[in-house]
């Protein structure tokens, strides 16, 4: 494939120094003992973003001890507190928006200006929690007797075992340790071993912001490790965001042990445009819901279903503006999309691109190839639009990589079955301004999240987020609905001894 204008990786001389990675273990930074770990530029696989050596088993029973000793009073810490610790790191996060957002693009592929704007979410998501100190912390229910009233009480879980993925390297884990921290529990967190320095960078803030020592450790290994931090017996509950695959192998983890586990795991998002919709903003927004990020969202569009009449108008113009995207180093401000996260990924997607396109009744509208200019070295694959004539594997498995699968539908009904013909159910968008149409897509899809006339991906910090069917497992994530995982609740009836005074 002939390289887009302006999509030039650039080259390694100007790399610039490696940063030191550290762990974070009972509020003392630690470099760690065990293998090294270098972290490479997804765009530059030669160029080393970051270098360290991995946590070992000692550091994790010292970061779990030191949870369990630091959870008491960290729970009995009053929440305003609390929450005033959540909002001075949200600061120290904004102030940094800038240098660490272009770290994370170094690191994980997202565009510079992806990657700022996920740091500054990642500080909207603490300040949010910082906020919980201000609302309501139970309820309180009439009782069928006289002189008594029932409260609910909802109380931290204790040590929590975080568990996060590579795709969002500081907004996942700050979705997932600001509501552990603001209901009172305290955290050991794994982070991804191919985004390390954006996990480094948010335990800074934690401490900056005052944190008290061993509420929040983090240890960088591999997976392995998670696995032993998933199971070790300090641990109270388990919060995971990554493959099906590992989310599985966690919840019968802790079935066996009886520990609640929270899991958002894969999506095969679905599009549905309608032959009323209105084709600009169709195109516009699934465009970003396939390739923004690179495709590497958990609620990325990787199903496209476009009803008959409309097909080839939209299409034509979706594969031209696909085949438009400047992909290159998502350090130059001109890049549209950058690369996948590693060359592993970048070969695992590709190969399943070239088998799909090697089957019969499968037709490669855009994309599809290996780049041959320069970069080919890096971890790029191109916007690739693949349309189906019917079921394909590539309709059914979730390449997590900026490729969409199309299918063609005759009605509105045909439409909605097959957006829900997948194990799958975390999000889905529908673009129609048919009421009925609407009113049926709300009815009938089987999905955490649902979008009408807008992208599949998004999710904001006030509202619940998580998926059905195998996309999840557990209570919701975000808004208040992270209560009802990081806490558990106390049911008490409250009377006086001396009976009603009436």
């Amino acid at each position: 494939m002939r390289p887009t204008p302006g999509s030039s990786v650039r080259e390694a001389g100007a790399a610039r120094p490696a940063r030191t990675l550290r762990h974070l273990v009972a509020g003392q930074w630690r470099t760690g003992d065990g293998d090294e770990l270098v972290d490479l530029s997804p765009a530059r696989p030669r160029e080393i973003v970051a270098v360290g050596r991995l946590a070992q088993d000692h550091d994790l029973d010292r970061a779990v001890v030191a949870a369990r000793d630091a959870f008491p009073r960290w729970a009995a810490t009053p929440p305003h507190a609390r929450g005033r610790i959540l909002d001075r790191a949200a600061e120290v996060i904004e102030a940094h928006a800038g240098p660490w957002g272009e770290e994370l693009a170094w690191e994980e592929g997202k565009t510079r200006a992806e990657g700022i704007g996920e740091v500054r979410r990642a500080a909207d998501i603490f300040r949010y929690y910082a906020g919980e100190a201000s609302r309501p912390v139970g309820e309180v229910f009439a009782s069928p007797r006289p002189g008594e009233q029932i409260h609910v009480i909802h109380r931290p879980v204790g040590t929590v075992a975080v568990v996060t993925p590579f795709n969002f390297p500081i907004a996942i884990p700050a979705w997932k340790i600001a509501p552990a921290l603001a209901y009172g529990n305290t955290v050991v967190w794994k982070p991804a071993t191919l985004v390390p320095l954006l996990a480094l960078r948010l335990a800074e803030a934690l401490v900056e912001a005052g944190l008290p020592d061993g509420v929040v450790s983090l240890l960088i290994g591999g997976g392995s490790l998670g696995g032993r931090l998933v199971e070790h017996p300090g641990v109270d509950a388990v919060t995971f965001t990554g493959s099906t695959s590992v989310g599985r192998g966690l919840i019968a983890a802790c079935g066996r042990l009886a520990r609640p586990v929270q899991t958002e795991m894969g999506g095969k998002n679905a599009a549905v445009v309608l032959a009323d919709a209105d084709l600009e903003l169709a195109v516009q927004e699934v465009l970003a819901g396939a390739f923004r990020a690179t495709g590497q969202k958990c609620t990325a569009t990787s199903r496209l279903i476009v009803q008959e009449p409309v097909a080839d108008e939209f299409l034509a113009q979706l594969t031209e503006r696909a085949a438009a995207l400047r992909v290159g180093d998502p350090l130059d401000d001109a890049t549209q999309m950058g690369p996948v996260v590693s060359l592993q990924a970048r070969d695992e997607i590709q190969h399943a691109v070239d088998a799909a396109a090697a089957r019969t009744g499968v037709d490669v509208l855009t994309g599809g190839q290996h780049y041959d200019d320069e970069r080919m070295g890096g971890a790029f694959v191109p916007p690739t639009v693949l349309e189906l004539a019917g079921d394909d594997p590539v309709w059914r498995e979730e390449l997590f990589g900026p490729v969409l699968a199309v299918r063609r539908a005759k009605d509105s009904r045909e439409a909605l079955r097959l957006a829900n013909d997948s194990d799958f159910g975390l999000s889905a968008a529908v673009f129609t301004d048919d009421l009925r149409a609407v009113t049926a897509a709300v009815e009938q899809m089987d999905v955490g999240v649902l979008h009408i006339n807008s992208e599949t991906a998004g999710a904001d910090p006030h509202v619940p987020f998580g998926g059905a069917r195998q996309s999840a497992y557990g209570p919701k994530e975000q808004g208040r609905a992270a209560r009802e995982f990081f806490t558990h609740t106390t049911t008490v009836y409250l009377r006086g001894s001396g009976g009603p005074l009436l």
